[in-house]
């Protein structure tokens, strides 16, 4: 009998929902005082950002101690958390692709509850069913915190150089393989980060720095991003220091060959919202590098080369982006030229594929494809299964297309796309415990403070009543040009199931509408998103989808640093408040591990007494007011997090705790062998979703 589960108000206590007053562990504090222009500006969680000390591990154990005492006593905690571990046990596929080099398909496969997709190969294209595994990261560690980041394979076949992580910190490591057997070979690299593997020859080319002080491998700054070359069956000691700019340590350093290997580029990035890109050709010896541009605020994307022509995806001269061509005895901006122009929509991707190119334009949040010949004429539009989000695969020279479209209510699935009759073909399409159609997502229009209009897109289940008594999960990012389209996440099912309406807005600071629409919530404009999402809010309580007593917002990383300045902003309009990994203490935010990468959209406390000035008067740690009523909150971070250390989380919840004059619970939820998100193991991701989804219907006073 097919379990029927209700999501209904409950009449319960105030002590069944709020629990009694909780008693937080006192955090570490000092007299820290920091001086900004001329302004002192008091930090006395400090100690907080020792992240190996006594201090701080004891009051990390006593917070996660409140808190899972808090969370077991949500009467319907398991009952929820085995539903959306019965909504993720499906088969879930990446699109196949042709690898030249070996002359196999890959493709990445999780058989349902696997915590890491397994990397595997085929002979044909379509044989899935007698493919062998290549690697299965899930073998490299006993709970499934060791993820595969990436994998290259060297251009004559003969060896692979895979990037893993460990429990989630942005730290790389490699290793090579031989593809042909599966053999591991010796080679170990260490200290990598935020690199690929670019082969020439019997090696490759990574970027790593210096190994860190022992015990602040998660916080500490990383400067001087080197380049190295490692020949196979060397040790690390023995690779060769290819490239450094110690006169500017806080930028990214990274290089990349063409798959003949006569071009090598090299990507300069991190002092602005774009990069620069050089060039070198590799057929003349002792050839040096190119600079090809030189505005590191704008963006350049190499997309192809084809013989000695170089195409690029750029921004520049284009706040929606064109799509650019030149060749490598030109290879100055200024000597580009303008293949496909820009669009009133915002181009986000261009995939070469059989002597054509298929560009991916963002309308309004959701993408819409087309078909051009290699001189720039639009032949065809590829139609969509409906509105939501699609990407592109195939290689220059085979004829294969594939793409890969989600919805809020369609899980990911596989198409083939077929050039010559401009039809797609389902190749392969999940099979989730739900029913799709029961479900409806509509996009509208809301004005924000100033006026502008905000896409948002509300998804919930057939037949809902508009009477202001449905908990609403409102989601948004707004920053670092990334877009927030249509995507699919089991995880919301039991909400939406049961009543639960989730909405996404697409705030300024993404790239829905290209760099301008970026540009407007960065730096001293950042308020336009807090402004943005605060008024999606609203919206949705005049419009009667919900009211302020069923209203939660959530958001991670740039996303946590929105719910904790909106909340902070208007704790009056939300029940419940959810930052997770969240950058919250936006005075010393640059002072921390890549931190300083942030600044071109945020801008930093040291640029100017103005922007310190703007920054104190949104940072989320710093306009928390004792004696105020605050939302339950329940914040998230990990011990590996070192892209927004814990420190962040760590004192804006010591602060807050200290602040809040309500009842309303204040809790840290701090996990262990996890990082920012990327390569957690799904049954991490199943436990976290299961408490955030728990702690905000039992704050509403619902049950499931």
């Amino acid at each position: 009998m097919k379990k029927q589960v209700l999501l209904t108000a409950a009449v319960m206590s105030v002590t069944s929902v709020m629990a009694q007053k909780i008693n937080y562990p006192q955090a570490p504090k000092d007299n820290t005082v920091d001086t900004y222009f001329g302004v002192k500006v008091a930090d006395p969680y400090r100690p907080l950002e020792n992240d190996s000390s006594k201090a701080t591990a004891e009051w990390v154990k006593k917070e996660n101690e409140v808190t899972q005492q808090y969370l077991a006593r949500i009467p319907f905690r398991s009952k929820l958390f085995q539903r959306m571990k019965e909504l993720a046990n499906y088969e879930k596929l990446s699109a196949p692709s042709y690898n030249k080099a070996i002359g196999k398909w890959l493709f990445y496969k999780n058989n349902g509850l696997q915590n890491q997709s397994v990397l595997y190969v085929m002979d044909h294209l379509g044989d899935e069913k007698n493919a062998r595994i290549l690697l299965d990261p899930n073998k490299l560690s006993e709970d499934g915190t060791v993820a595969l980041k990436s994998i290259s394979f060297s251009h004559n076949g003969k060896y692979a150089a895979y990037a893993i992580s460990r429990s989630g910190s942005d730290w790389e490591e490699f290793y090579v393989m031989n593809p042909q057997t599966g053999e591991l070979l010796d080679d170990h690299i260490m200290w990598a980060k935020f690199s690929g593997a670019a082969w020439q020859g019997d090696g490759f080319y990574y970027s790593a720095y210096d190994a860190p002080v022992k015990g602040h491998e998660y916080s500490n700054v990383n400067a001087v991003q080197k380049i190295y070359y490692h020949k196979i069956g060397t040790p690390q000691s023995e690779d060769q220091l290819f490239y450094q700019n110690p006169a500017n340590p806080m930028r990214f350093y990274s290089v990349s060959t063409n798959e003949d290997e006569t071009m090598m580029f090299l990507y300069e990035s991190g002092a602005g919202s774009g990069n620069c890109v050089y060039v070198r050709d590799l057929r003349k010896p002792n050839s040096q590098f190119i600079q090809m541009t030189s505005n590191l605020d704008l963006q350049y994307s190499l997309v192809q080369t084809i013989g000695d022509k170089m195409y690029f995806l750029t921004n520049d001269g284009a706040p929606k982006n064109r799509l650019m061509v030149t060749d490598v005895e030109h290879p100055g901006f200024n000597e580009w030229k303008t293949l496909v122009p820009e669009s009133k929509d915002m181009l986000e991707d261009v995939t070469f594929v059989d002597g054509k190119m298929i560009l991916n334009y963002m309308k309004d949040a959701s993408n819409h494809a087309f078909v051009y010949d290699l001189d720039g004429k639009q032949l065809a539009e590829i139609k969509l299964p409906t509105v939501g989000s699609a990407a592109f695969y195939g290689k220059k020279d085979r004829k294969e297309v594939f793409y890969s479209f989600s919805s809020f209510t369609i899980p990911s699935s596989i198409y083939q796309y077929d050039i010559a009759s401009n039809e797609s073909k389902v190749y392969a399409t999940p099979k989730v415990k739900f029913r799709s159609s029961d479900y409806v997502t509509e996009q509208v229009f809301y004005p924000s403070k100033d006026g502008t209009r905000v896409p948002l897109f509300i998804t919930y289940k057939k037949g809902l009543k508009r009477n202001g008594k449905n908990p609403v999960y409102l989601y948004g990012y707004g920053g670092f040009n990334i877009a927030m389209p249509p995507y699919f996440a089991s995880n919301r099912i039991p909400f939406l199931e049961n009543g639960g309406i989730y909405a996404q807005a697409c705030l300024r600071g993404g790239s829905e509408y290209g760099e301008e629409w970026h540009l407007a919530g960065t730096k001293l404009h950042k308020q336009n998103v807090f402004d943005d999402f605060i008024s999606a809010g609203e919206w949705l309580i005049t419009n009667k989808y919900t009211s302020k007593d069923y209203l939660a917002i959530v958001g991670g990383s740039n996303g946590g640093l929105l719910v904790g300045a909106c909340m902070t902003q208007r704790p009056d309009l939300f029940k419940v408040c959810i930052p997770q990994v969240g950058v919250m203490d936006m005075l010393r935010y640059h002072k921390f591990t890549i931190g300083w990468n942030w600044a071109p959209d945020y801008g930093t406390s040291a640029d100017s007494k103005e922007m310190f000035e703007y920054l104190r008067s949104y940072s989320p740690l710093h306009n928390l007011r004792p004696g105020t009523h605050y939302p339950a909150t329940l914040i998230t971070t990990a011990d590996h997090d070192d892209r927004v250390v814990p420190a962040h989380s760590f004192k804006f919840a010591a602060t807050l705790q200290a602040c809040n004059a309500g009842d309303t619970p204040v809790l840290i939820r701090i996990d262990t062998k996890a990082g920012h998100g990327s390569g957690k193991p799904l049954s991490k991701q199943l436990e976290e979703q299961a408490d955030i989804y728990g702690f905000i219907l039992y704050n509403m006073g619902l049950k499931y």
